[in-house]
């Protein structure tokens, strides 16, 4: 092959392939983005239906993004355009005495304080506590530990594991045991050992399982929930929907000097001699690169280079990794505001999560073990078109919904009834705290777990392309030996949420590989 065209080919224009082409662009470093689809985004993105209505496709709000990406790529500047406002998050309650947390704090929905406010902010002072420790893991490439000690042969390694052992220390003896106490335990039993069992406690299990195969009494829910905490916490609401994320993070990366190519996916890439050394696209052409990073999940990352160029146990550890997807997206058109019992229009216009106790959360969770859905699902459900009119056309509106503990491998398929179903459940759901929800409906989007990954190539339909527990994060995401970007043979990257640190639209992992590949010096 001739010199290479590009120093870096990025393979899909999510919003990690989209930070990963900027990272390196604003080094000086010519890049390519190739996406499959007609525009960028991957789950970022933004759908119009029938009824000519513009819908956040699959997620709806901006979780974590982290102020080092955002600052780095100049998102929410002229270069790049993004407003963001803030929601406060609701948890419904039958009886209308809803919860709402706002800046960490607990209130009642109707302005009295909440009688379990002191309790929650002193657990949430320690979530973030610990969770700061995490999130000092984040911005950087793990610690290799496959060799003991021995193996930080650098000493960035070596500081980070020094100054996370030093602050952890230096929180105090009482925070540091309690810290090693609940590290690796369930989020349902640390949740009620200071709150009654109540919405309040709900949003917290929700919150702690959002996007996992998992319930809140799964061993290491904890740490997800600390894990996501470190990034932030916290969910924004963009205006124009995720479709203006994904917007942003392309300008900036064509901003950075990144040529996107769309509407053209790659059916492999060249390996030679045990380097990467392009692509080929769908209709056979090829582009040469002296890199390639892929935003798809690990296996089929694995898939396009091709089986052969890992050894077998590498292969068997993508085969075996836990990635199966636990969360559907239900976009519905209305006629008209839908009115929540309790709620006023400044509410409404946030975050509603309908899990009215940590109990209610882990009994979703159940039917999914067995291939079925819940009849009370989970749900966090946004209005946009509140808080953003400009999705609003003739007076409708669009309520977009997560709908949790969704399994991939429904009993019997995803067929159509299948989705009439999830769609039915769903609307039964929010009708019991929004009486007459269902007569407002005037269209519907289903998108199960294996819609999502027919749309997305996520393995699984997983929004975090794997699965976030303790045995997928920080050394071991992908999986062991795998962690540091670096993908089979020289000069292929992993870029996507299956790396580290994981999913949430954070832009670390895209940011984090592309400032490893440099690292290694490999263009």
């Amino acid at each position: 092959m001739n010199t290479p065209t590009y120093d870096a080919i990025v393979i899909g224009a999510g919003h990690n392939g989209l930070a990963a082409a900027a990272t390196l662009a604003r080094k000086g470093k010519s890049v390519c983005v190739i996406e499959k689809n007609a525009t960028t985004g991957g789950m970022a993105r933004n759908t119009t239906l029938a009824s000519g209505i513009e819908v956040p496709e699959i997620a709806h709000l901006l979780y974590n993004l982290h102020p080092k990406v955002k600052k780095e790529l100049g998102l929410g500047t002229a270069r790049a355009p993004l407003d963001m406002r803030e929601l406060s998050a609701v948890s419904l309650s039958q009886d209308g005495n809803h919860a709402v947390i706002r800046g960490g704090k607990a209130e009642l929905a109707d302005g009295r304080p909440h009688p379990e406010a002191a309790l929650f902010t002193e657990l949430m002072r320690r979530l973030t506590l610990f969770a700061g420790l995490l999130g000092q893991l984040s911005t950087k490439s793990p610690p290799s530990l496959e060799g003991g000690l021995a193996s930080l042969n650098t000493l960035t390694e070596l500081a980070g594991l020094a100054k996370l052992g030093l602050d952890l220390k230096r929180t105090g003896k009482k925070d540091m045991r309690e810290f090693l106490r609940v590290l690796f335990s369930n989020a349902y039993d640390l949740i009620l050992d200071d709150l009654e069992d109540g919405p309040l406690a709900g949003a917290l299990a929700a919150d702690a399982v959002r996007g996992a195969y998992a319930g809140p009494r799964s061993p290491g829910t904890v740490f997800s929930l600390m894990y996501r905490l470190g990034q932030g916490g916290g969910a924004q609401l963009p205006i124009g929907g995720m479709g203006a994320v994904s917007a942003a993070f392309e300008a900036a990366a064509r901003a950075a000097g990144a040529e996107i190519r769309t509407g053209t996916g790659v059916s492999r890439v060249l390996v030679e001699n045990d380097r990467a050394s392009g692509v080929v696209l769908e209709d056979g052409t090829e582009i040469s690169a002296r890199t390639v990073l892929s935003n798809t999940g690990p296996m089929p990352a694995m898939k396009l280079a091709g089986a052969e160029h890992y050894d077998v146990e590498m292969v068997r550890r993508m085969r075996n990794q836990r990635c199966k997807g636990a969360a559907a997206k239900v976009n519905l058109v209305l006629n008209g505001v839908p009115k929540f019992t309790g709620l006023t229009p400044e509410l409404a216009a946030g975050r509603l999560l309908i899990a009215p106790s940590a109990t209610y959360v882990e009994r979703a969770f159940n039917p999914a073990k067995f291939g079925g859905i819940a009849e009370s699902p989970v749900i966090e459900a946004v209005i946009p078109s509140l808080a953003d009119p400009g999705l609003a056309k003739d007076g409708q509106h669009v309520l977009s919904a997560v709908v949790s503990s969704v399994p991939y491998g429904l009993e019997g398929g995803w067929d159509e009834a299948a989705c009439d179903r999830l769609a039915a459940v769903t609307l039964s759901t929010l009708e019991t705290y929004a009486p007459g929800f269902s007569a407002l409906v005037t269209e519907r989007q289903v998108l199960s777990p294996a819609c999502i990954e027919a749309r997305t190539g996520a393995p699984g339909g997983h929004w975090h392309h794997a699965e976030m527990g303790i045995d997928q994060i920080l050394t071991v995401r992908p999986a062991n030996g795998m962690a540091h970007y670096r993908f089979g043979p020289k000069g292929y990257y992993l870029c996507g949420a299956g790396a580290h640190p994981g999913g949430d639209v954070t832009g670390l992992a895209g940011r984090n590989s592309a400032l490893q590949l440099l690292k290694d010096g490999v263009i």
